[in-house]
């Protein structure tokens, strides 16, 4: 029996008893015990850095199979990367099935600091949809897929959205895992949920941003921001660095998503997201009106990313994906 055959595309998440609680599903899929064993995907993998028509660079990492299905882009969280466990074993097992594999970096994600001298914020389509744009071109005449993961399901929908009136060749379909569509709500949920993701993300942030300013002395001295104690404080004292917003407010509703923003999508979009998710209100989804091009596959169980199951091990939403997309 073929162990990667997709299960039918109507299949509901059903998870274990012992593996249901959404905090161990949320933690679980970023845990490295997703990456242990044998990952073909990396035995191929190729770096490759785009540079955009606006002068930034991104790092993305290859993996070409000859005779592909296509090719499949996955876009990581926010502070996780190309080599987070959930892109690793999204990435294997796509690949194994027979597509071509990207795992795009956003910028100040991975070991990219270097490559620009800006600082990431989560507005930053503009380069994004142009290295998604140059990916699929260079894949000729290949279906592209996109697969996003958090923050990076956010940038996925966006880009999406941009298709409709900038075409990527070949692009199939979107895929969202646990996309934040409020990011001020989910920040807050965040910094008011359990103290375990707030540190989690402040040390992640932290980290990344000491290493900004390692590279680039002369621009960044973020010594009394590293002083903040919620991602709110943070995201709010990290403003003046970025001039063409009014407010952290303003920031956070360049890339909020309401319902008209999902009706005039003109390629098939489908959301997956767990009533039990942690850190995204659910409240928001409910107000969206679904369409021909737009689903959303709302499950009881899965936390923030997860959908993982055990005995065997797998992953709800990789196996619904494929199904959908072979």
């Amino acid at each position: 029996m073929n162990k990667n055959k997709p299960k039918p595309a109507d299949f509901s998440f059903r998870p274990s008893l012992f593996i249901r609680n959404r905090h161990l599903q949320s933690i679980l899929a970023s845990s490295r015990l997703r990456s242990f064993g044998t990952n073909n995907l990396l035995k191929t993998s190729q770096e490759t850095i785009i540079n955009t028509s606006g002068g930034s660079r991104l790092l993305a990492f290859i993996s070409r199979r000859l005779n592909h299905k296509g090719l499949i882009i996955l876009i990581h969280g926010w502070e996780g990367s190309s080599s987070s466990a959930y892109i690793l074993a999204a990435g294997n097992f796509f690949y194994d099935l027979g597509f071509s594999i990207c795992r795009l970096n956003l910028r100040d994600h991975g070991d990219s600091h270097h490559l620009n001298e800006g600082l990431f914020h989560g507005a930053l389509l503009e380069e994004t949809f142009e290295a998604v744009s140059q990916l699929a071109f260079q894949t000729g005449n290949s279906p592209v897929y996109i697969i996003g993961f958090s923050l990076g399901a956010n940038f996925a929908l966006r880009v999406g959205r941009k298709h409709s009136e900038n075409p990527v060749k070949g692009l199939k379909h979107i895929f969202a895992v646990s996309p934040p569509l409020d990011p001020y709500k989910t920040t807050l949920a965040i910094d008011n949920g359990l103290s375990f993701y707030r540190k989690y993300f402040l040390k992640k942030w932290k980290r990344s941003l000491a290493t900004k300013q390692r590279l680039f002395p002369h621009k960044y001295n973020f010594s009394k921001l590293l002083q903040a104690q919620t991602c709110l404080e943070l995201t709010e004292n990290i403003m003046p660095y970025f001039p063409e917003f009014t407010s952290y407010r303003d920031y956070f509703n360049l890339y909020t998503l309401e319902n008209e923003f999902f009706q005039n999508f003109t390629l098939p979009v489908t959301i997956f997201i767990a009533e039990d998710d942690p850190v995204i209100p659910l409240e928001d989804f409910y107000k969206l009106k679904e369409n021909n091009f737009f689903k959303i596959s709302r499950q009881k169980f899965g936390g923030h990313c997860g959908f993982l199951d055990i005995l065997p091990f797998s992953c709800w939403h990789q196996e619904k994906i494929a199904a959908t997309i072979i």
